[in-house]
Order: structure tokens, then sequence, then C-alpha cells
């Protein structure tokens, strides 16, 4: 039996543990992380399926530490596994499993390398993404290929649609390649590098909309933040706006600065080029439909506040 430390947090880490349980690793401790009061914790936990299964769990800040490598050598590990855990592994942690240490990236390296794959993808317009579990070295995600799996992103995905599918392709390609990797059967491909590029973190400000871009550029922001991520944010009337959900319309103004208005019954965004339909959108922290906007401040053309 192969035995494995397995670093993980969010669904894909809940999944793929799932995976390597049900192929019989023996899971001889869990990293994880602590749930931040601050984050909006929408996903499962890794720590509750390794209590279901009697795994030992810590959460230390930092892995990296004399304390916790010379807990993990002890156990003399086959393998790591590192599935959406969030820190980086040092040199003299990956250096202990005899067999390899390997991460499962959501993104089809080596494209959307770095932080947050499945937003910087839908950000950037891509019609397909996926799943790759990789070897681990000293920097992210730049290690050997032993299994991919691709999704699409429709046109109207947003990034927990997009983030749901991923989850489903990390589990179907550990799940098929596992047996060729425990069987040291399992062929490890190469990255291009130059076929991809790094990119970091998000933050909550990222997600201020610029209404000189086109409505196709501005539609990608809104789904790629939208709930539970922060969401796309603007002024309108003087007061903050969340877009929540919008649909690339054909419709073209010529000369209009970007505005926000109400047309029988329905919301829009004037952008830099093209029109956004306005699907869902709050004001001032209140979610409302378009006619009670029109009721409340009439079907005139409002500038936003940028």
């Amino acid at each position: 039996m192969s035995s494995a430390v397995v670093f993980a947090y969010h669904n894909v880490g809940v999944r793929c543990l799932s995976v390597l349980l049900a192929h019989g690793v023996e899971v001889s401790l869990v990293v994880s992380h602590r749930d931040n009061p601050k984050e909006n914790i929408w996903f499962a936990s890794v720590a509750e399926l390794a209590a279901l299964h009697g795994i030992p769990v810590i959460t230390p800040d930092n892995p990296n530490t004399p304390e916790v490598v010379e807990q993990i050598r002890a156990l003399q590990p086959d393998f790591y596994f590192s599935f959406y855990y969030r820190e980086m592994l040092k040199r003299e942690l990956l250096e202990i499993p005899t067999r390899g240490a390997l991460n499962m990236h959501g993104s089809l390296l080596p494209k959307y390398r770095g932080r947050v794959p499945v937003n910087w993808a839908i950000i950037k317009g891509e019609t397909e993404t996926g799943s790759t579990l990789h070897y681990m070295t000293e920097k992210p995600d730049n290690g050997d290929i032993v299994a991919q799996q691709a999704v699409p992103i429709l046109p109207n995905d947003t990034a927990l649609e997009v983030f749901q599918k991923v989850t489903v392709a990390a589990e179907m390609a550990l799940n098929n390649c596992l047996p060729d990797l425990l069987a040291d059967r399992a062929q490890a491909v190469k990255q291009d590098l130059s076929k991809g590029a790094y990119f970091g973190g998000r933050k909550a400000e990222d997600g201020v909309i610029d209404w000189s871009q086109s409505a196709l550029e501005i539609h990608n922001l809104v789904r790629a933040v939208a709930p539970p991520y922060p969401g796309a944010t603007t002024r309108l009337l003087g007061r903050p706006m969340r877009i929540l959900q919008t649909l690339v319309t054909r419709c073209t103004v010529s000369g209009a600065a970007p505005a926000f208005y109400v047309k029988e019954g329905k919301a829009y965004a004037i952008c830099g080029s093209g029109v956004l339909r306005v699907v869902h959108f709050e004001l001032d922290g209140v979610e409302m439909s378009a006619e009670a906007f029109a009721a409340q401040f009439g079907t005139e053309k409002f500038e936003f506040n940028c």
C-alpha cells in the first residue's frame, strides 16, 4: 500500500482526497488551513473529511518550519499530494517523499500558472480550461505534467460554475492516472513554459469596472468575480453599485458616454463599445430590479461616477 501526506484545502482538496482514499492510499497526515473568518467560506472542509476517516490534521501557518518538516519526515511518505493548498513547499520539504510530490492546478498548464487561474481564464475570454496534475518543484506550477482534463467555459459561465467544472476535472484527472502513478507506470511530460505565463492573486478592488472597455471585456470581468467572489463594482448616482450578472447584447451606441438606463423593464449599461444588459445588480448594498430602479429614479440615462 502506498502512503501519502496530503496538503489540501477547498472543494478540490475534498474531492481529490476522496479519490486517494477510494484507491486505498494510506494518508498518514493532512496539512490544511484554518478558515479565515474574514473570508467567505462557501466551500467544503478538508479537515472535516479527514476527521471522518480518522486522519490527523495540522494547520500550520508555515509548513516549512523545522518542526513540521521533522513531523512529516518521521512519517516516511511515498508521495505528497497538494490539492489547492495555498502555501509553497520549499526544497527541504519537497525532498522527503520517496516517490515524488504532485500538485493539482486549476488550469491547462502551462497556461495560467500562479494564482486564481479560473478567474483569470474567464477575464481573458478563454473558452476552455481544466485541471493539471504535475510534479512539484520550488517554482510554482512548472513541473512535469502527469495528467490533464479539459472542460469548456461557456460564454455566460460564472467563476463559480467554471470552478465546479474544474473540481470535477481534477477528480477525473487524478482518478484516471492514479493506478499508473501508484504502479510507477505514469508517464510525465515536460512543460513548454513559453506557451503560458504566471498570473498573480486578485483583490476586491481589482473588480472595479473600467467602462471604457468593450461590453465583452466588462461581461467577462463581471462573471469572473460574481458571487461568491466580491463582484464587479462601480458608482452610480453617487452610490456604490455591484453588477452581479450581465448579458452581451447586439446593440451599439455611437458617441454616448458610459451610462446606465432602464428600457421596457430591463436594465442596460452603455460601455466603451457595445451595450450590456444588466440582469442583476445592487445599488448601495441592496439588490433591486430594473422596474424598482425606474420607479425610483426614472428611465433617463445616468452616467457612471468613475
